[in-house]
């Protein structure tokens, strides 16, 4: 489906929403580049589209965000009649996770640009505020992987892939969702590449040394196993698992020590973990091998080896289909840099 039509030459009117649950790092990162497009040494003077960039919140005047640095919210929502683009910047969620229904104004206002026009965006967690608009009911979208299973319980209707760095949905391709973290930078630079070609948008990324995320977000996510399914079992093997998973057979052991049939053992496994035995295996198996990437200088072969696995070739194939790198790729981005070592 092609993208909706970038703004008319001139003005990109970019509505950059400030909540008190706000990380000052994503809101102040996308206003600063997007802002400060005119003034970048190196950058050419853009020929087209610019961006004009308010932060805009339920009321003008200070407010002090998560971290507790005071920001300076603009304009009020009720003060913007429409807008190009709306960003929700990352979010910090309490230990009780996201509160639905704190913010009726604001959903009234997003739910107004969308219908006027405008791109509504999420960086990271951004996501829990304009899912609860509703507009993204059956649409593809990404979040941070730590909020994933969170989100999933809060907006079951919203199909939701944390491996992602950018989602986009909607009849207009109007619904833009970017993934964990730093994957902001993606965020802004499609939105640059979207509104004023992709040109700027590479001297953007030179320019403050921004990087696309090319190969998603699977390299970054750590695999913990659930255990908050209840069922004891199974929360046995997978804690027999945590010191026994490179040991030969060790489906056929955890078999043998639940006293459960192989075939109730498996399916009582796969309903409460989510994942089929021998999949939860070699998720811990490749777990352990990236640790051992990141912190040693074994050899690969020899890593492979000691987390389970006699055939090298395999392990290097189940290592990039889980990881999308190689363990070579994987070591040389993850591993802590010689000039930053002890």
């Amino acid at each position: 489906m092609p993208p909706a039509p970038a703004p008319a030459s001139g003005s990109c009117r970019v509505s950059l929403l400030a909540l008190p649950e706000a990380a000052v790092s994503t809101l102040y990162g996308i206003f600063d580049v997007l802002g400060a497009l005119r003034r970048l040494p190196g950058v050419p003077p853009v020929q087209g589209t610019q961006f004009r960039v308010d932060v805009v919140g339920e009321k003008p005047g200070p407010m002090k965000i998560a971290s507790g640095v005071p920001i300076d919210v603009r304009l009020p929502v009720d003060a913007i009649p429409d807008s190009d683009i709306v960003i929700v910047p990352s979010i910090w969620l309490s230990p009780e996770g996201w509160r639905p229904g704190r913010y009726p104004r604001l959903l009234e206002w997003l739910r107004a640009m969308h219908e006027r026009g405008a791109l509504l965006c999420s960086a990271c967690s951004g996501i829990f505020l304009l899912a609860e608009t509703g507009l993204f009911d059956g649409r593809d979208a990404t979040v941070h992987f730590d909020y994933a299973r969170t989100f999933s319980q809060t907006y079951p209707s919203v199909p939701i892939h944390p491996e992602r760095v950018l989602v986009t949905s909607g009849v207009r391709q109007e619904l833009v969702s970017s993934g964990a973290s730093a994957s902001w930078h993606d965020l802004v630079l499609y939105l640059i590449a979207r509104c004023a070609g992709a040109t700027l948008a590479q001297e953007v990324a030179r320019a403050f040394a921004l990087q696309w995320h090319h190969d998603g977000l699977a390299p970054y996510m750590v695999f913990q196993g659930r255990s908050d399914h209840g069922d004891a079992e199974i929360l046995a093997a997978q804690q027999w698992l945590i010191r026994h998973f490179p040991v030969g057979a060790p489906v056929e052991e955890m078999v043998r020590r639940s006293r459960l049939s192989e075939r109730t053992f498996k399916r009582r496994f796969t309903a409460a973990t989510g994942l089929a035995p021998i999949a939860y295996v070699q998720r811990l198996r490749i777990e352990e091998a990236k640790r051992r990437l990141e912190r040693t200088d074994d050899p690969v072969d020899e890593i492979g080896w000691r987390v389970g696995y006699e055939d090298p070739a395999f392990f290097r194939r189940l290592f990039k289909r889980t990881t999308g790198l190689t363990p070579g790729a994987y070591r040389k981005r993850f591993r802590i840099p010689a000039f930053a070592r002890p």
